[in-house]
């Protein structure tokens, strides 16, 4: 029976590695997350080469610490699956051929995940919700909001059209000297912070439609910055805070305000948010006002489940394979793969495909 499948999922897509076993009927029995917060530090940000050495030496380890922590063997499993994209190329490259290399031994079925799938069909797992339902995708590295109709059927309903939240969040933390990730650093900031201090933009809020913007929020931050160096040779730590608070209200305002658009213009009874910013408490605070304003339910997964997790492809996986959906020892690693293949490019397209 289908709710009695036992899935290994595998996830490399950016600087986590992680693996988990997960059933059909949506109990995780492990998952594993290895980070690399700490190779990563002095750079910055997140550097590829370094990204996929860190899961080429950790896949097997991480993949055998969730296989124990479950109490399970290989012959346990009824499918492997893994994330086959979007992501760093060489990060998903390696947990390609650690699966591939697992059912070659095995024989058991072989599941490609959409890393985008994995976030949108999270609140199935955790709160077993039907369809349809509306997905705020926001990460570090995407944001789209999405009306999920199946478990392949997504529709873009909007989307950034230049930098991600969580980049964004990642910028200003290295404009104030504050550590990566950047997200939990600036939210720890402004706590402490005035939000009405500095006058920061919500771009694109005062206009029609879904769509959204923040590369222009993170250069009103870097000029403020710049105007109080010069004005008092320095950054002290209000001036930090206050920073970091009026641009976490500023993000919160443009999610929330376009999301209130949404869920007028394509109402559902969810609204579900997923993806490592939408661990935000304030952030989260304001969708679930949207949401109970809107009628509809919020749902926002555990803060371990908005973060990249291997719980979450293998939900994936066993969704796709509930369809018949299966693929062989050919499945290549994609770093771009939009989920919405009918909408056209939000950021444009290359040789490689949509990016997004």
């Amino acid at each position: 029976m289908m709710s009695d499948l036992v899935f290994l999922g595998i996830e490399s897509s950016c600087d986590d590695t992680a693996a988990a076993v997960v059933t059909g009927d949506g109990r995780i029995l492990s998952s594993v997350v290895a980070g690399q917060n700490s190779l990563h530090a002095d750079f910055g940000g997140v550097v590829p080469e370094i990204a996929a050495r860190a899961h080429a030496e950790r896949l097997d380890g991480v993949v055998e610490q969730a296989l124990a922590e479950a109490g399970k063997d290989l012959s346990d499993l009824d499918g492997v699956a893994v994330t086959a994209g979007p992501g760093l190329i060489g990060g998903v490259m390696a947990g390609v051929m650690m699966a591939k290399g697992l059912v070659a031994g095995t024989g058991l079925p072989l599941v490609g995940v959409n890393h985008l799938a994995g976030h949108a069909l999270t609140p199935r797992l955790t709160d077993g919700i039907g369809f349809p339902y509306v997905m705020l995708l926001v990460s570090g590295g995407h944001c789209q909001f999405l009306r999920v109709e199946g478990p392949e059927d997504f529709t873009r309903l909007g989307g950034t059209i230049d930098d991600a939240p969580g980049e964004a969040f990642d910028k200003l933390a290295r404009l104030l000297g504050l550590p990566q990730p950047g997200g939990p650093s600036v939210e720890a900031e402004a706590a402490e912070g005035d939000a009405s201090r500095f006058d920061l933009p919500r771009p694109l809020l005062d206009r029609p439609g879904f769509d959204m913007s923040f590369s222009g929020l993170k250069t009103a931050a870097l000029r403020q910055r710049d105007e109080l160096v010069a004005a008092q040779g320095g950054l002290y730590q209000r001036d930090r805070a206050d920073l970091c608070a009026g641009f976490q209200a500023a993000v919160s305002d443009l999610l929330a305000g376009k999301a209130a658009r949404v869920l007028k213009a394509s109402p559902a009874p969810v609204l579900a948010v997923a993806g490592g910013v939408a661990a935000n408490r304030t952030i989260r605070a304001a969708l679930e006002k949207v949401s109970n304003d809107a009628g509809a339910r919020f749902l926002a997964p555990p803060l371990a489940l908005c973060t990249d997790n291997g719980a979450m492809i293998a939900w994936a996986g066993i969704e796709r394979f509930r369809q018949g959906a299966a693929d062989d020892l050919s499945l290549a690693a994609r770093p771009r793969w939009p989920l919405d293949q009918r909408a056209a490019p939000m950021l444009g397209a290359g040789k490689k495909g949509a990016k997004a």
